[in-house]
């Protein structure tokens, strides 16, 4: 009997806890069976849904009316560029492929023939353009080369004459005014080589050569023995490289030549244009010497020509004419 009332209790128990446990799963508070036994065993009664609160929804922004004084732009209209006039230079090369490019898709006889009547439009606007541009050179002596520079053969021999002789004079005429500064070195196989053409250019137009050591030691081939050493001067000068060629005129103009080998015609050929560039020789005799006849420069200045006188051929022709250097 004491054994059938404790298994009763330890069921009693267990039932009250899962009805607590009912209770605490749903939204309202557990009710228990013996406050509200008047309504019986309910195990299949239907709960009622929970109540969803709903958030209240965020306020739009009202939209502002226009003010009355504010215009709005209308937009400005959209301006289509115009086609180049058909067959114009401007239309074959915008056209030109589009045509090339179906006859290579679609080779039918139209679009073949279509293409090649444009490519022979083309070629027949380059030569009719080809015989103008010959007229108007050979017609306008600061257009035509040839007045600068000759082409037939015996007129080029002439020319190179007369350039031979004229750049011997400057040459002569520089040697006067300027010397060469030579740096070298004595373990210096390229100085080894350079200072025999340098021997040849002293006696050919008159330069003076001033030797330079900068390891204190002299050449095995004795050339310019008479050397100096190296106080500092190459450093100032930024020599890197020997042998370092310089056109020095007393008493403190330099002029770099070179930090390389040069050839006697190349060695010249730098006098020549540095003599130019540091004002001791003027453009017209340089001219000469390169075997160019002295014509007028056509460098018009960016100010010399305006706007309207650029969209005029014939006072854009006048206006460089006036501004070309002599």
């Amino acid at each position: 009997m004491n054994r059938y009332c404790a298994f009763f209790a330890v069921l009693l128990t267990l039932w009250l806890q899962a009805v607590v446990a009912w209770g605490a799963d749903n939204d309202e508070p557990a009710v228990s069976y013996f406050t509200d036994k008047q309504r019986g065993w309910f195990w299949y009664e239907v709960q009622p849904e929970p109540v969803v609160k709903k958030l209240p929804e965020a306020a739009k922004p009202k939209p502002i009316p226009p003010a009355d004084n504010v215009k709005v732009q209308p937009r400005p209209p959209t301006v289509t560029p115009a086609e180049p006039a058909p067959l114009s230079s401007a239309w074959l090369r915008k056209n030109l492929e589009t045509y090339l490019n179906k006859a290579i898709d679609e080779p039918t006889h139209e679009n073949v023939a279509a293409f090649y009547y444009l490519q022979r439009a083309m070629m027949d606007k380059a030569e009719r353009f080809t015989h103008a541009a010959r007229y108007v050179v050979m017609s306008d002596p600061q257009l035509d080369e040839t007045v600068r520079r000759p082409v037939a053969t015996y007129a080029v021999n002439e020319a190179n004459h007369q350039a031979s002789v004229m750049a011997d004079k400057a040459l002569k005429d520089i040697a006067g005014l300027a010397g060469i500064l030579f740096f070298f070195r004595s373990d210096c196989r390229y100085c080894h080589v350079q200072a025999p053409i340098l021997d040849m250019l002293a006696n050919a137009y008159g330069f003076n050569i001033y030797p330079v050591s900068l390891d204190g030691l002299p050449m095995p081939n004795w050339l310019f023995g008479n050397f100096k050493t190296d106080q500092g001067q190459a450093a100032l000068l930024g020599v890197e490289q020997t042998p370092a060629l310089f056109l020095m005129k007393p008493p403190r103009q330099i002029v770099p030549l070179s930090q390389g080998v040069l050839s006697l015609e190349e060695l010249t050929s730098r006098i020549l244009l540095a003599a130019k560039e540091a004002g001791w020789l003027d453009a017209s005799q340089y001219q000469t010497t390169q075997g160019i006849r002295s014509t007028p420069l056509l460098l018009p200045t960016t100010d010399s020509i305006s706007a309207s006188t650029a969209q005029d051929p014939q006072a854009l022709q006048h206006s460089a004419q006036i501004g070309g250097v002599p």
